[in-house]
């Protein structure tokens, strides 16, 4: 079964840091470009970090530059997501997906990329 599956979220005090996790099952996370996505209540899905199947060459959203570090480990089939110096505005589910796209707008999914379920991370004091 092809699957995407996020883990690591939370609660988290403003300055914290948490690493996300995006396992694949079912197929080679390494032949595909993975993003990992954000939605906060309200507003629209927001592509913040993607790192390329080739070369691991990565890019970063300006709302998360800086701050935010995404990685892959192929041998565990794994992409992962260092988020330092957590803000209250980066409360939000997060997912990760075989699409990379940055902001809100100019981007589409269409039924063959794959998405996880999303993992919850709040950032509260």
């Amino acid at each position: 079964q092809v699957q995407l599956v996020e883990s690591g979220g939370g609660l988290v005090q403003p300055g914290g840091s948490l690493r996300l996790s995006c396992a694949a099952s079912g197929f080679r996370l390494d032949n595909y470009a993975i993003g990992w996505f954000r939605q906060a209540p309200g507003k629209g899905r927001e592509g913040i970090s993607c790192i390329s199947s080739s070369d691991a060459r990565t890019r970063y959203g300006d709302s998360v530059k800086g701050r935010f570090t995404i990685s892959r480990d192929n041998a565990k089939n794994t992409v992962y997501l260092q988020m330092n110096s957590l803000k209250p505005e980066d409360t939000a589910v997060y997912y990760c997906a075989t699409i990379c796209a940055l902001g809100t707008t100019g981007w589409a999914t269409n039924e063959y990329d794959y998405w996880g379920q999303g993992t919850q991370v709040t950032v509260s004091s």
